[in-house]
């Protein structure tokens, strides 16, 4: 690991030179590029000229960002269907705010971590994740975290590279700890979710491993792994499909739409948010858990709405993988008072929906803005729909909202 480090910061030193040059270029072409761009308009029209200069400076600058993202994503899903499929007791444990961690959530920041820094090892590292190494550095977590470096070793290996060394304890813990970034609007920063949907993944539902990069404070690229989400359409009504396969990867760069392939690395195919006009033809999704969202205020919407379908409950951001080719065509989220909506939670799904021709917005209808750091300030809630249905969401929204406010 010793000759490992020493070639990364080699390697990185001589090639951060000229990064540093060409950087006041480059953010002079993104926001250039990403002014034209509103998440919340992009399946209708553009906000200014979108020129052929700039259609190649969206769609090329981060292929490689997306081919690491797409790699750190897949090799963290690896991780995680070995744990879910032989889950121990011992394998979950609780944060400070009570949420179920398992050794999966740690050993998937850390192989996302180290992945990328290998992938991109000429570019400034920031992350921002949900993770962080303090439970795992007391003398109660010695046990779970040497489980977690074997884990994350044993990934490695079977993926066949020897880019790695046999990692240590401590490299993992360093690994973990990459991601402390409080991100912002200057720069580009990793965001994830090395687990989003730790109680889908206890149960052995739904979960994602959600990674997005923000460039200038904007949502460039996403990546979106759900190992257990059928490859083939969702019911209506149900979270799984008539199909045994399972395993989608969807992902996402600015200006080039969004694309689902198969986990095991089949041909991608390009999909795009459902069409739909009626709202009584139309289905919705929602948190599986009621104490993520406010089950009855998305049932209030939907009623005055007119969708007649019931809701399709779902962990995680698969529920965005999900809208983006076309299984629904609305998701509401309504977190209960005093909850702050992190970036992690969002960002990629959002990226992913949006290129897919959808909309992302809160509730009374502004674009998410993920530049002010891990949080997200929105009014109320999340919704997600396509242009032809969100105007009449969004009233359907505010009249709920009033009426909830009135009956208080």
């Amino acid at each position: 690991m010793v000759t490992h480090t020493r070639w990364l910061v080699a390697t990185r030193a001589a090639a951060i030179k000229d990064w540093s040059c060409c950087e006041s270029i480059r953010r002079k072409s993104i926001t250039t590029t990403l002014s034209c761009f509103s998440s919340t308009t992009r399946s209708s029209s553009l906000s200014c000229t979108w020129s052929p200069l700039t259609t190649i400076v969206s769609s090329m600058s981060y292929d490689k960002e997306l081919a690491a993202a797409k790699k750190a994503a897949t090799l963290a899903a690896r991780l995680c269907q070995k744990v879910q499929k032989a889950l121990l007791q011992s394998d979950v444990h609780s944060k400070s705010d009570k949420s179920p961690v398992t050794v999966a959530d740690y050993g998937s920041q850390a192989l996302v971590s180290l992945t990328l820094e290998r992938e991109l090892p000429s570019e400034p590292f920031s992350l921002v994740a949900e993770e962080d190494s303090g439970d795992l550095r007391k003398e109660s977590g010695q046990d779970t975290l040497r489980r977690i470096t074997d884990l994350v070793n044993d990934t490695v290996a079977n993926e066949g590279s020897h880019s790695f060394s046999t990692l240590t304890t401590d490299d993992v813990l360093k690994a973990i700890d990459s991601g402390k970034s409080e991100g912002g609007s200057v720069g580009r920063h990793w965001v994830l979710d090395p687990i989003d949907g730790t109680k889908g993944f206890v149960r052995g539902d739904q979960y994602a491993i959600a990674l997005a990069l923000l460039d200038e404070g904007k949502v460039v690229l996403g990546v979106l792994a759900c190992p257990n989400l059928p490859l083939a359409t969702i019911g209506r009504n149900e979270q799984h499909s008539s199909s045994n396969e399972v395993g989608c990867l969807f992902f996402a760069k600015v200006g080039d739409g969004t694309y689902m392939q198969a986990l095991d690395g089949s041909t991608q195919t390009k999909v795009n948010v459902s069409a739909v006009d009626n709202p009584e033809e139309a289905s919705f999704f929602e948190s599986y858990e009621a104490a993520h969202s406010s089950h009855d205020l998305s049932s209030t919407i939907a009623e005055k709405l007119g969708v007649k379908a019931p809701p399709v409950r779902i962990d995680s951001q698969a529920k965005y993988g999900a809208l983006s080719r076309g299984d629904g065509a609305i998701y509401l989220r309504f977190p209960h008072k005093g909850y702050r909506e992190k970036i992690w939670d969002h960002a990629a799904g959002c990226i992913v929906v949006t290129e897919a021709g959808g909309i992302v917005s809160d509730a009374a209808g502004n674009p998410l803005d993920f530049s002010k750091g891990k949080f997200l300030d929105v009014d109320t809630g999340i919704i997600v729909t396509n242009k032809n249905l969100m105007p009449s969401l969004l009233r359907a929204v505010k009249e709920s909202l009033n009426e909830k406010a009135s009956s208080l």
